[in-house]
């Protein structure tokens, strides 16, 4: 009995947080890429398709040409199987090759503008399991990740601030959407150490946003030093020493003031 009480409150408890999604725009909205790294990806995928159907018609030309003249002519059969063959290569190659999630690991490899387009790619294959304030911000976080990737082109790639804002974005990102993730479902929504996870991830994003803000603005007026000042910060506040993951609030841990 009492496990049909607790099956009963978590799908009481998981109707409302639909109720909640669906008013604010439901977690499943499809929306375009978040920036221009991301959409510049899935448009070299779309050339790489077009390349792949153009070769196969022309492939399918050559064919029946090549029987035509063996075979003086084709007939309605042959061009219809032509058309059949044409609308098959059209119907395959507007579905792959697939554009690749990148890996989590993968995402701080490769010069910045691949770090920046991985990194985008990642979190709209992500977005959909955020709540929907999570969501947005990752959403608007598209266009500071192309500016930050602007900026960062300008710097030695070995400088500190550079390797520190790689590791923010590369690492501290995605870190705390794969946190958030790792929790159970029905368990986002419950109130531990006095907020959910659900607050907490959305949070952490806003931190994140606002530092990638500063940072590219700090770049943008060549501030280096001062941005080594605050890359010292980021070691501290998100260094191993400290767990500021979203899974951490679940055990009553405290961000570090």
């Amino acid at each position: 009995m009492n496990d049909l009480t607790k099956d009963a409150d978590r799908l009481l408890q998981e109707g409302k947080m639909l109720v909640r999604d669906n008013r604010e725009g439901g977690r499943h909205r499809r929306v375009g890429s978040i920036g221009n790294g991301s959409a510049r990806i899935k448009r070299r995928n779309w050339i790489k398709r077009a390349k792949y159907f153009a070769g196969a018609v022309l492939t399918i030309f050559i064919s029946a040409s090549v029987a035509g003249l063996l075979l003086e002519g084709i007939g309605f059969t042959g061009i219809m199987m032509m058309a059949l063959a044409v609308m098959a290569a059209a119907f395959v190659f507007t579905n792959y090759p697939k554009v690749k999630t990148p890996k989590r690991a993968d995402l701080t490899k490769g010069d910045v503008r691949q770090m920046v387009g991985k990194t985008e790619l990642w979190l709209e294959h992500q977005r959909p399991a955020l709540p929907p304030p999570a969501a947005k911000i990752v959403e608007d976080m598209g266009v500071q990740l192309d500016s930050l990737g602007l900026q960062l082109e300008t710097i030695d790639q070995e400088h500190p601030a550079a390797r520190e804002v790689r590791k923010l974005v590369g690492e501290v990102l995605p870190e705390t959407v794969d946190s958030y993730r790792n929790i159970p479902a029905h368990l986002r929504s419950e109130k531990r150490a006095g907020s959910t996870p659900d607050q907490q991830v959305t949070e952490s994003l806003s931190k994140i946003s606002k530092e990638i803000d500063h940072v590219t603005r700090q770049l943008a007026e060549g501030s280096l030093d001062d941005l080594a000042i605050k890359t010292r910060y980021l070691e501290y506040k998100y260094g191993e020493g400290e767990d500021t993951s979203v899974s951490g609030g679940l055990r009553g841990d405290k961000e570090p003031s």
